[in-house]
């Protein structure tokens, strides 16, 4: 399955074909919540993960609940999570994601807190109720800021920064969630967590498009 992720993602038929289907706005829907995709930001049709944590925070109660989207996109899930009742952070790397969340934001109705951020970098020192995490984890290093959706560094310095980060916005209260897919380095990822007194229980199992997908709850040991 990496093999054909990556023929995706490289193969220039592919890459022709990207460049110009992406080169404007496109649509993204999800049940209520209409979206758009602007030029530069992760895009959702190639992979499974954002309609899987959809479906997985719309089980969520979370009216009054504080809630971090830590590398939002296009900002589909930070804003089905205000649509719920919560109270949300969505922060990206990327300048283009943020413009892209505001106005998902916009056209949904919503209020939500944006912040240009590599991790928690630029995010106050505060706790959360939810933190959800769909990261980048194919271990190469990007070359601009829409790579960095997918390629998390040579030495997965991505996850190297985020267990270095993370328990300083955690509390007794707060609930991690990430996913990831069989296609990565699962083991590998869950070690550095281990080195950094994180682990990872499974949550939810998932087979689509014959591939399998996890959404792991990351806790302090």
């Amino acid at each position: 399955m990496l093999r054909k992720i990556f023929k995706r993602i490289i193969s220039k038929p592919l890459q022709i074909w990207a460049k110009w289907y992406f080169e404007k706005p496109r649509k993204y829907n999800y049940r209520q919540i209409k979206g758009i995709i602007l030029p530069g930001v992760f895009y959702p049709y190639f992979t499974i993960s954002t309609k899987l944590l959809l479906e997985f925070i719309e089980d969520l109660d979370l009216r009054g609940k504080s809630l971090l989207e830590l590398g939002c996109g296009t900002g589909m899930i930070s804003t089905l999570a205000a649509k719920k009742g919560a109270k949300v952070l969505a922060s990206d790397i990327n300048p283009a994601a943020i413009e892209n969340v505001g106005l998902n934001a916009t056209k949904n109705a919503v209020k939500l807190e944006l912040i240009l951020s590599d991790l928690f970098e630029k995010i106050s020192q505060q706790t959360f109720d939810y933190i959800i995490i769909n990261p980048p984890y194919y271990p190469k290093a990007p070359k601009n800021r829409a790579e960095e959706a997918w390629f998390c560094g040579v030495n997965f310095d991505y996850f190297e920064k985020l267990f270095s980060q993370l328990g300083d916005y955690l509390d007794g209260r707060s609930e991690v969630y990430m996913i990831l897919s069989e296609d990565c380095e699962i083991e590998h990822i869950k070690g550095m967590a281990d080195c950094k007194q994180f682990v990872f229980d499974l949550e939810l199992q998932v087979k689509k498009r014959g591939e399998e997908n996890y959404i792991f709850r990351i806790r302090r040991k």
